[in-house]
Parts: structure tokens; C-alpha cells; sequence
């Protein structure tokens, strides 16, 4: 009988040893070819380490959009079907509530009853309600996570974020009694939480998994980085547009992550028209300073975890949650810098609650235009189309649309323990749905048929793990993508796209054309007609329809 117990024991124990940490880290706004490891001029080092220790996925999606994202990603499911077809406001149909609904769970939700702790740091924004004296109940704590930093909105001042809260409780960033640093900047606050959840978790529960959920803002607009890290840019970006796109040409096709025979797409911007280039290239240099900054914190994470002996068997991903933001928010105006704040300075415990503020804590205006350098925190400017066009290299469209440029992200996967194929490129395509897929597969965790009472929709994703040994997913369904009338199927290597509500279908081969210049439609008008039969089940099936978008697709969106 003692050496059954002791059998037991030992064998539970190695069960739960084996469970592997899981983290998940997500950039904001980033496009395909802005991080080292694919394709840009920007020093990531310790991203590049992660890639060269493990694998890169170079056919991987998103959502087009930040909020759909993170529905998909968090859930396994698409947007629709966890209520959030498009962003934080109730439309009035399913598909549309602005809200993680009652029939999905999260990956905490899932892994917690396998044991894991379960923490979340960064931007949520899959909740409508923002105001810790309203309805919490989509806040991360009301959705498996034991702790939570972080800000529910979708952007803010990145030194004096709006909606910035811990746990369930908003917070100000100058009135919190946990966390004072001798200069405040968002990335870093997330990136300090991050590794002290990590450490409190391995020091309070040593022997238990853990579950990270790392959402940076960067480099979503405003751009704002600290002056020390912009100076590192300093005239990196002169020569303009063409220039830097070239040399992202270049060095995708060096490493084998685009083939050469693949047309780039039509550049976006001309350098030599450009009126105010020093303002121009100062926002690329902002820019890259945020992604850095991001990169050097993804760094300290990963030595929170060595140092914890934990990294070995810690699978880490890391992806975007859209291609590149071509708004241009902020960039017009005439705005001029005044010599002192023009307005009363707030207390040290007011939070800020809008997105984009119209004047700081100290009383500075916040301004915009191309008479204001971006950087500091009294300025609200984003990059543009053209950098973004440079980012999204060498693809089509951005944020919001369901071409290339709009919905690819690099995936890095790193795991010591498991990932054969070091250094790996593949070319599988894959999906935001597949993260919950994985996590189920290697945590050995259920997956929950009710949540509350209510039936729980099964996830639509495949696992990745036969991809760690170079092995085939065993995927038997298309990918589908639905984003403001936008929408989009991928089966094999055909994808079939359409832009705008009342948009035209267009088809691709994306193994010759996956810069979609070369649309095969009118010359396969059978493989449209079947796979737009397929979209259109799709559509019903998973509340993308009706949908909310005029002109309606079909004539009448139902």
C-alpha cells in the first residue's frame, strides 16, 4: 500500500511537472515585415533569438482588427461567434455585441481546471463597459485570470494611459501604490508585471503551470517613446519610403520567407513629394523606437523565466493582431507647441477614461499636425499610410481589410522541451483559432460544454504541435475572415477575397501570387462559385451574418 502512495505520488507529480508554462505575447499595429527575424531594419535581438531557437510560421492570420483579435485568439472561435464581429459596441445581433458572449470561454477559463495559474497583462478591449463602477463581468478576472494589469480600451497616452486597471479596479498610473517607477511609460508597465506575475507565480506556486497573456500596445498610435530611445533612430529613416521597402525586399527573400518570383505590391507614397520630411521620417523613428522598446521587455521575460529554471519548458508565442495601421489620426491640424500648459494641472489620482485625450495631467494641450515632432506625451500622431505600406512589405491593403497586408502576421513559436525544427521556417497556413487548439493539446486540459449554465460553442482550431516536429497540421476545413463587409476564405492555396461590403470576389493562387496582384477570377469562375458557397455557409453559421455592413452583401445581409 506505501509503495502504491508512493506511485501515485510520483506519478501525479510528473504529470503535473510536464504540463508546460504557456505565454502568449501580442503586439498591436505591427506589420509582417517590421520585426528582424522578418524582414526589417529594426534591431528585435531577442524576438530574432526566440525565432532562431524555434519556429516561424510564415502563413499565419489574424482578424484585421484589434478587437476581433483578441475575441478569436482568446476564445479559439471566430469573432462572430464570441460576439465581437467588430468592436466594443452592441449592434443589436449576435455576431455583433461589442462583448465576449456567454457561449465562449477563454484559454484561462480552459486551462485553469488543468491546474494553471492564470494571468493577464496588457490591452483586453473585448469589453464594452470600461468603468470599474459598472458591469465588470467581461472584465480578465470575471474570465479565468487570477490577476490582471493592464488597459481595457484600445489606446491611450503612453505615458498617462486611460483606463488603466488592476485587477478589477481602475487605476491612475501616478496614484498607485504597487507600482511607481522613476518614469512611467505603458510598454514598460506591462512588461514589469508580466515578470512579476511570473516571478510571484513560481515563488507562490512552484510546481504549478502557468498561463501569460502579454498584450503590448506597441506600436499602435499615438507614437510616443521615451526621447533616449527615439535618438537611436536618429536619421535612420532620410532616404524615405522606396528605400527602406527595398531593403525589406531584399532581406524576406534572403531568408526565405518570400519567394522571389512573387510581384511586390504597389507602394503607397512618393519621398520626393513629401513636404515635411524631417516630421515624416520622425514618425518612422518613433515608431521603430516603440517596437524596440517592446522587443528589450519581451527580452526581460524571457530571463524572468530562465532564472526561474521555467523557459525549457515554457512555450512562448508571439504574433500581431493586424497588419499595419494606415489611419491617419493626427497628422493634419497646424498645431504649435506654447511655452508653458495652458490648462490646470489634474490630480495625481484622476483617471483618465477616452482613448485620445485633449490634454495631459500637467495641463499641456495635446496636439497633432506637422508643426509638433511625435514622441512626447503631449502629442496624439499616428505614422500613415505610406510607413504603413513599408511595414506591411511586401503585401497589399492594412489594418481593417482581409487582403495579405490586413490579416498576416509572423508567428513565432519557441518551446526547448518540444520544438524539433529550430530555426525552421513553415509555411502552413494557420489561425488565430489554432492558439486555444494548441494550448488544449500540450496542457492536456478539457475543454469546458458549459459555462454557467450555458453551452459552450466547441473551438473551430487545429493544434500546431505536429508542426514542432515538421509534420503536417491536421487541418480538413477552410479559413474564413469576415471584418466591415470585408471577407475572405483560404482553402489549400487558393484564397478568394473581396473588399468592401458590395465588393467583387477576387481569386488567388497564394502559392505563385501571394501578393494578390494577379487576380485568376474571371478565369476560374467555377472555383469562385464554390468557394464563395462556402463563405456564404460560413457567414450563416457562425452569426457573421446578418450583418450590420450597407451596402448588405446579397442584397439584404440576412
Amino acid at each position: 500500500m506505501r509503495f502504491l502512495a508512493f506511485l501515485l505520488l510520483l506519478t501525479s507529480g510528473a504529470f503535473a511537472a510536464s504540463k508546460p508554462n504557456i505565454v502568449v505575447i501580442l503586439a498591436d499595429d505591427v506589420g509582417y515585415s517590421d520585426i528582424g527575424c522578418f524582414g526589417s531594419e529594426i534591431p528585435t535581438p531577442n524576438l530574432d533569438q526566440l525565432a532562431a531557437d524555434g519556429l516561424r510560421f510564415t502563413q499565419f492570420y489574424n482578424t484585421a482588427r484589434c478587437c476581433p483579435t483578441r475575441a478569436s485568439l482568446l476564445t479559439g472561435l471566430y469573432p462572430h461567434q464570441a460576439g465581437i464581429g467588430h468592436m466594443v459596441e452592441d449592434s443589436g445581433r449576435e455576431g455583433y455585441r461589442g462583448e465576449l458572449n456567454a457561449h465562449c470561454v477563454t484559454i484561462a477559463e480552459a486551462l485553469k481546471p488543468a491546474g494553471y495559474g492564470t494571468y493577464a497583462v496588457g490591452k483586453w478591449h473585448v469589453a464594452r463597459n470600461v468603468r470599474d463602477d459598472g458591469d465588470t463581468h467581461d472584465w480578465p478576472r470575471q474570465r479565468g485570470f487570477d490577476r490582471y494589469y493592464g488597459t481595457l480600451t484600445g489606446a491611450g497616452n503612453y505615458f498617462d494611459p486611460g483606463t488603466l486597471t488592476r485587477d478589477n479596479k481602475n487605476i491612475s498610473a501616478f496614484a498607485d501604490p504597487e507600482y511607481q517607477p522613476a518614469h512611467y511609460y505603458y510598454t514598460d508597465a506591462v512588461t514589469d508585471h508580466a515578470v512579476r506575475f511570473a516571478a510571484e507565480h513560481q515563488r507562490d506556486h512552484a510546481g504549478e503551470p502557468l498561463f501569460l497573456y502579454v498584450a503590448y500596445t506597441a506600436a499602435h498610435w499615438p507614437l510616443h517613446a521615451p526621447e533616449e530611445d527615439i535618438a537611436k533612430f536618429k536619421g535612420k529613416y532620410d532616404t524615405g519610403y522606396e528605400a527602406v521597402r527595398a531593403a525589406r525586399v531584399a532581406k524576406l527573400k534572403a531568408l526565405g520567407i518570400t519567394d522571389a518570383k512573387w510581384d511586390v505590391s504597389q507602394r503607397a507614397g512618393d519621398w520626393e513629394k513629401v513636404a515635411h520630411k524631417d516630421w515624416e521620417a520622425r514618425c518612422m523613428e518613433v515608431y521603430a523606437a516603440q517596437l524596440a522598446r517592446m522587443d528589450a521587455g519581451i527580452g526581460r521575460i524571457v530571463a524572468q523565466l530562465k532564472k526561474d529554471g521555467q523557459l525549457d519548458n515554457t512555450l512562448i508565442f508571439f504574433l500581431q493582431d493586424n497588419g499595419a495601421c494606415a489611419e491617419a489620426m493626427g497628422r493634419d491640424g497646424k498645431d504649435v507647441r506654447a511655452d508653458k500648459p495652458t490648462l490646470p494641472p489634474l490630480a495625481a489620482d484622476f483617471v483618465f477614461r477616452d482613448v485620445r485625450p485633449k490634454r495631459t495631467r500637467e495641463g499641456w494641450p495635446v496636439l497633432g499636425g506637422p508643426g509638433v515632432m511625435p514622441g512626447p506625451g503631449d502629442t496624439f500622431i499616428s505614422y500613415g499610410k505610406a510607413w504603413a505600406n513599408v511595414s506591411n512589405t511586401p503585401f497589399r491593403e492594412y489594418k481593417h481589410w482581409v487582403h495579405e497586408g490586413g490579416i498576416s502576421t509572423p508567428l513565432i513559436a519557441h518551446w526547448p522541451a518540444s520544438i524539433k525544427a529550430k530555426g525552421a521556417l513553415n509555411s502552413q497556413p494557420g489561425h488565430l483559432i489554432d492558439i486555444m487548439a494548441t494550448c488544449l493539446d500540450v496542457s492536456g486540459a478539457k475543454f469546458p460544454t458549459e459555462r454557467g449554465g450555458e453551452k459552450i460553442t466547441p473551438p473551430e482550431g487545429v493544434s500546431l504541435v505536429p508542426a514542432f516536429s515538421e509534420k503536417p497540421i491536421q487541418r480538413t476545413q477552410p479559413l474564413f475572415w469576415e471584418h466591415e463587409g470585408n471577407r475572405a476564405l483560404r482553402e489549400g492555396s487558393w484564397k478568394l477575397v473581396a473588399k468592401g461590403a458590395a465588393g467583387a470576389w477576387e481569386l488567388y493562387d497564394m502559392s505563385s501570387d501571394r501578393t494578390e496582384m494577379h487576380d485568376m477570377a474571371s478565369a476560374e469562375p467555377e472555383k469562385v462559385k464554390d468557394l464563395s458557397a462556402k463563405w456564404e455557409a460560413f457567414a450563416r453559421r457562425t452569426n457573421v451574418l446578418p450583418w450590420i455592413w450597407k451596402p448588405q452583401y446579397g442584397g439584404d445581409g440576412k
